[in-house]
């Protein structure tokens, strides 16, 4: 069963407008979850907040924002102050500018939603919007506000339909010049060829099978098991390897590597 929409609005290029719904395109919901309980009486426990200094509970009208500019300083805000500075629609998706395809960072991405067409009177609208953008190889930028924060997204046409893709902030992506050097040092044409070897013998068809968890498998495992009384079956640990010691020679590991691979097709 498809999810029911999170949010509905409008799309908006110039006069064109058109309403639409989106749905996350991922999902946690599937994953274990633990309240933390009581161990003597194992009643689940509660959180609440304190004055830091008195010690004293804290009724939820007395708690308010504050900005730490000084040892114990803070400027307070008030919820009216922060939501006045947020956008005047919160929902309409205005599409304001277009950038090619791929002048956008993977790393810039954050977190994919579907965007579809919400009425049957403004699916040609969407669909025109959406067929531009494929056509012209860019994708749309907007500003909209989701999960109480006011955030970039940026329209990727996909399919029937449209990913919606909120993008990180400027101040959180660390640019990658700080972290690898202009210019790294060539590999030896030789080896190169040995680890291009190895990647073939490594090909394989994406499957969303390579993601799967197998903590969460294993947790669901002794959850069952406890639920049925009995203890679960102990799993042996992998043998380490010796992965410390570096002092081998990378061609000659990469020999062996490719000798083990042969041996296992045959």
């Amino acid at each position: 069963m498809a999810p029911r929409p999170f949010w509905k609005g409008y799309l908006k290029l110039s006069l064109v407008t058109c309403p639409v719904a989106m749905m996350p395109a991922t999902s946690d919901r599937d994953k274990l979850r633990f309240h933390t309980l009581n161990a003597r009486t194992g009643n689940r426990v509660v959180s609440r907040y304190v004055d830091a200094v008195s010690g004293d509970p804290l009724a939820e009208e007395d708690e308010v924002k504050g900005y730490q500019h000084g040892e114990d300083e803070y400027v307070m805000l008030e919820d009216d102050e922060i939501a006045n500075v947020a956008l005047d629609s919160t929902r309409t998706i205005d599409i304001d500018m277009f950038v090619p395809d791929d002048s956008i960072g993977w790393i810039w991405y954050d977190r994919p939603h579907y965007l579809l067409p919400d009425d049957p009177i403004g699916e040609e609208a969407f669909a025109v919007i959406r067929d531009a953008m494929a056509a012209s190889g860019t994708v749309g930028i907007s500003r909209l506000v989701l999960y109480r924060r006011e955030r970039a997204v940026m329209l990727k046409p996909r399919g029937r339909g449209i990913v919606l893709w909120t993008l990180r902030y400027g101040d959180e992506v660390r640019p990658e010049a700080d972290y690898f050097p202009d210019e790294p040092p060539a590999p030896e044409r030789r080896t190169l060829r040995l680890v291009e070897e190895l990647i073939d013998a490594h090909m394989a068809e994406w499957s969303p099978d390579m993601v799967r968890d197998p903590v969460q498998e294993r947790l669901q495992d002794i959850i069952k098991a406890k639920t049925r009384k009995r203890r679960p079956a102990c799993r042996k640990s992998a043998p380490a390897s010796d992965a410390g010691d570096n002092t081998i020679d990378i061609m000659e590991a990469l020999r062996r590597s490719i000798g083990a691979e042969t041996r296992k097709r045959h």
